[in-house]
């Protein structure tokens, strides 16, 4: 899921350099990728420190940037105005959904737990809606209809091929939900500043908290035996990679192209999880991708512009 956003006007028949399709392949690799990398990192780490560890090195990622930002008199307004918004875009797109997806992670594939994360959009538009007091179009609600079958499915049937409530699989939703809140916040609230001061500036309130928290746990310990260098990479791929660059990657994407365009990658961020999921050994089951297919089918008509 994409975490940040944009309220510039969209054009839809403007030209996609090659360039803008280069980085969506990039991003799309990288987020598909996240969810077998946390199931890796899982194999050393607690869900605590994972979560906690993608935070902090996220925030380290950042810290240069926000350095250099804070010597700018704008900058030092703008934050002193918005930093409650902040501070909830932080905890809302990136704190929580980053420990209840590591949860998650412990006890359900990665290929679903990626499946699960194509309902951002849906999310997006339901709590724009509902708390935001956004319109919607007529196909909006099919799409809205459609995605809620789509996610019964991947919810109560694809676990385990059978009928089934999994609790872990509405924490993927649950995460799902609060990114929808966050970027109905960020366009409210926070659409006023560039979107590399956004995305930097929320790690600069939960970075420090994840950071304590990380290193009062046996973290270190960890970090440095043996066997954990692959674990530790698929840390530091979350944080610096999927948390901090691609993040970058994003907003250059919906400057070359149109944000429209840079959210297409949620069409693509299953299928790559789906199939580091086949590579990995885990058994998906015509369920999973019935869901997957109808919670596509519901995205598209959510975001088709007539």
């Amino acid at each position: 899921m994409t975490e940040t956003t944009t309220s510039e006007p969209l054009l839809i028949t403007q030209k996609r350099p090659l360039l803008a399709w280069v980085l969506l392949t990039c991003m799309a690799l990288v987020w598909g990728s996240s969810f077998i990398m946390m199931k890796k990192a899982l194999g050393t780490f607690t869900v605590q420190q994972v979560a906690s560890g993608r935070i902090f090195f996220a925030f380290l990622f950042f810290l240069p940037l926000m350095l250099a930002q804070i010597r700018k008199p704008h900058v030092q307004q703008a934050l002193q105005r918005r930093w409650p918004a902040l501070l909830a875009s932080g905890t809302l797109g990136f704190l929580l959904p980053a420990f209840l997806f590591a949860e998650a992670g412990a006890h359900l594939s990665s290929s679903l737990s990626g499946t699960l994360n194509s309902l951002s959009p849906l999310f997006v538009l339901l709590t724009g809606t509902l708390l935001f007091q956004q319109r919607f179009r007529a196909n909006q609600v099919w799409g809205i209809m459609l995605g809620f079958v789509g996610s019964l499915i991947l919810v109560f049937f694809s676990a385990t091929g059978t009928f089934t409530i999994n609790g872990y699989a509405l924490l993927v939703v649950l995460a799902t939900l609060m990114y929808g809140i966050n970027t109905n916040l960020i366009g409210k609230y926070l659409s006023h500043l560039p979107a590399l001061v956004v995305t930097a500036w929320t790690f600069a309130f939960i970075g420090p908290v994840a950071g304590v928290f990380l290193l009062s746990t046996d973290f270190i310990s960890r970090a440095v035996a043996a066997d954990a260098l692959m674990p530790l990479g698929a840390v530091l791929f979350l944080g610096i990679l999927a948390s901090g660059i691609t993040s970058v990657l994003f907003i250059r994407v919906v400057q070359l192209a149109s944000g429209v365009f840079a959210a297409s990658v949620t069409y693509l961020i299953p299928v790559v999880a789906v199939v580091w999921g086949l590579f990995d050994g885990e058994t998906i089951y015509p369920q999973q991708y019935l869901g997957l297919t109808i919670s596509l089918a519901g995205i598209y008509l959510v975001n088709r512009q007539k």
